[in-house]
């Protein structure tokens, strides 16, 4: 820093003082001349035009010449409205419009303003006979020009009211309230947060990503006490990636860590730095840093950082020029340019880091970067006890059962759970929230809604066999999840489902467990077949899940001795719109055909099972008959399976190398 640069505060070393003014140009003061000479011939030029216009608007219609002897017949006709005369010259307006045809041509013309000459050899009583037909005579000509106040208003007024909305703008674009833009298009549409004059989100309010909180410390501490840090050398970061699934708790943890660090937070999407004009994005990125460097220290939050971040160069760039990347660019630009004394850090998230550019990844930029992953069942009870401080829960509620029964659920979909059960139990008129509250809550949003429609006893039966394949094989396959209920109770798309959930969190998967799912996947499709001989529309999503898993392990997980262990497929979500994935024909054959082999070989397992295990699978049917709803202890007793010593069941309904969700298994209604 130079001798005479002015030195920051003691209480805020990171704020940065603006340059020193310039001196004045030697012509300086000719240049603001010359713009207000451009500026009062702009004027003069547009109040002249406005008048031109105008003077064709504020014209009178024109008159059509009539001979006087036709005059005569339309008064006698009383098809006279009014007239006006001036001397031998009378015009008016005729009642009704009248068809006329001039000498010497054969056209006829619809009249309905008129002017005639009256010849002085008339001698006709004209004045009796548009007395004798109520026709009035004017003394005032009838299109006499308008009022002066008319004419100024419509000549001048719209030069007037521009040049008025101009001046506005101009104002407060200099006064920086207009955004640098016409109308305020390149300010930034971030939100500020002030940490004082209401409740802070503080570290107290996120629950179950302890691990990522340790991480994001460092940059609380150092906007608390920058001075502990930068006597080692030690710079802030310059900004922090946080990605994971949706519904983590991303953006509320970036509200936390303002909230801790006691500083501005400006939230914004992504999304909203685009418009449809050229050059917004990049102005409304360079006026958020602005506003942020103006109040530092203070923290800058982009959500969905995917939506302007992605890698350039791609299919979808024009030219490498489009408003996406001139956004990008100036986000690269401003923060490159952090020098680690504004005191500002940038926080993102996005659950989309793959697609992200390069630049924007490496040291300088986002320094660290924080994988915020779905919580575990120690952290799914901590966001619950979170979410139900403001709701009177009943003594006997166990949320860490609660917690048990929802593996894969992320802090969202827990606040939603909450939610739904503090409904549920207005509904039903609790003054607290009670077990089978929470319990109805999560069977509506796992399983979806009930619906009121009537299934013919035909149709009934079979689903129950249909789900209780399921249910008897998840219990007959070892080493896998319980089946926690059993319904024949139609919700959302599904005539029936089949829930089960692990026990504790699982996050690898081996071939063997993964064929234990196909197996229970088709149990629904093998009992229809083992007790009627036939098969229904009512296995459409259960083959979606053997398909998926089946592919997956051989295409990606290196499960078959044919392909072997490389990845030929790519991730979900992630496939060539154009089919232009590198793999050959050959080895697409190949991997439909280790495909057909696994779905075969388990579904043959499938039927053997089900047809050796035939009486229980009558019974668990017959039993789901009576009752239409089995909960797990019911379940393994109507199928005569003790609890404690069954095989296990397979969880279904997730995705392999993820966090486990709960396993549902539907019938969905037949298309």
């Amino acid at each position: 820093m130079p001798a005479d640069a002015p030195k920051s505060p003691t209480r805020h070393p990171w704020r940065v003082e603006g340059a020193p003014p310039t001196a004045p140009e030697p012509d300086g003061s000719r240049k603001p001349r010359n713009n207000w000479l451009r500026f009062g011939w702009m004027l003069v030029v547009l109040l002249a035009i406005n008048w031109i216009v105008s003077s064709f608007l504020l014209a009178p219609p024109e008159r059509t010449s009539v001979s006087y002897t036709y005059f005569l017949t339309q008064v006698q006709s009383a098809n006279v409205k009014e007239i006006t005369s001036t001397g031998d010259t009378i015009e008016g307006e005729f009642t009704r419009k009248a068809s006329y045809t001039p000498a010497g041509e054969t056209k006829a013309e619809e009249v309905d303003r008129f002017t005639t000459q009256r010849p002085s050899f008339a001698d006709d009583d004209l004045f009796a006979k548009l007395q004798a037909g109520n026709v009035p005579v004017n003394a005032n000509s009838p299109d006499k020009s308008a009022p002066v106040w008319q004419q100024l208003l419509v000549g001048f007024g719209p030069t007037i009211l521009l040049v008025g909305l101009l001046v506005w703008f101009s104002r407060r674009a200099a006064a920086g309230l207009g955004g640098g833009g016409l109308g305020g298009f390149g300010r930034s549409r971030a939100k500020l947060y002030q940490p004082e004059g209401g409740p802070r989100t503080t570290f107290a309010d996120v629950a179950g990503i302890e691990e990522v909180e340790q991480e994001v410390t460092e940059i609380v501490d150092f906007l608390r006490e920058p001075e502990r840090y930068r006597k080692l050398g030690a710079q802030i970061p310059h900004g922090v990636l946080l990605s994971g699934p949706p519904g983590t708790g991303k953006t509320l943890l970036a509200r936390a860590v303002a909230g801790e660090a006691r500083v501005p937070f400006f939230s914004i999407s992504a999304s909203e730095f685009i418009e449809m004009i050229v050059g917004v994005g990049a102005s409304r990125v360079r006026d958020l840093f602005d506003q942020a460097k103006k109040v530092a220290p203070a923290i800058i939050f982009i959500d969905e950082l995917d939506a302007i971040g992605r890698a350039r160069g791609g299919s979808q760039s024009l030219g490498g020029n489009d408003e996406r990347e001139q956004t990008l660019n100036q986000i690269l630009t401003e923060m490159d340019g952090f020098t680690g004394a504004e005191g500002v850090v940038v926080l993102a998230a996005t659950n989309r880091s793959e697609v992200l550019d390069s630049a924007l990844l490496r040291p300088g930029r986002f320094d660290r970067r924080v994988t915020v992953s779905p919580p575990d069942l120690a952290g799914r009870r901590a966001i619950l006890e979170v979410h139900t401080r403001g709701v009177p829960v009943a003594p006997g509620v166990d949320l860490g059962a609660l917690a048990s029964s929802t593996p894969g659920m992320v802090g969202a979909d827990l606040k939603n759970l909450v939610n739904e059960a503090a409904l549920l139990a207005a509904r039903r008129g609790h003054e607290q929230v009670r077990t089978p509250d929470f319990t109805d809550a999560l069977e509506k949003i796992m399983l979806g809604t009930v619906r009121g429609i009537m299934l013919t006893p035909e149709e009934k039966e079979r689903t129950a066999f249909h789900e209780s394949g399921h249910a008897l094989l998840g219990m007959l396959t070892p080493g896998a999840d319980p089946v926690r209920k059993i319904s024949i109770i139609p919700r959302g798309q599904a005539l029936g489902v089949t829930f089960q959930s692990p026990s504790a969190d699982r996050y690898g998967y081996s071939a063997k467990y993964l064929r234990g799912r196909i197996i229970g996947a088709l149990g629904g499709r093998a009992a229809e077949e083992v007790v009627y001989g036939d098969m229904t529309t009512g296995a459409e999503s259960d083959l979606d899940q053997v398909s998926n898993i089946a592919r997956q392990m051989v295409g990606r997980w290196g499960m078959s001795d044919a392909i072997g262990p490389v990845t030929v497929l790519p991730p979900p979500g992630q496939e060539s719109p154009l089919g232009l994935d590198g793999v050959a024909p050959a080895t697409k054959e190949l991997i439909d055909a280790e495909v057909r082999k696994i779905v075969d070989e388990c579904y043959a397992d499938a039927l053997r099972l089900l047809r050796a295990h035939r009486p229980q699978l009558d019974q668990l049917a017959h039993r789901l008959l009576e009752n239409e709803t089995l909960d797990e202890g019911d379940a393994y007793a109507a199928a005569g399976i003790d609890r404690r010593t069954a095989p296990g069941a397979v969880a279904r309904g997730e995705t392999p190398g993820t966090v486990p969700a709960p396993g549902i298994t539907a019938a969905p209604s037949p298309a």
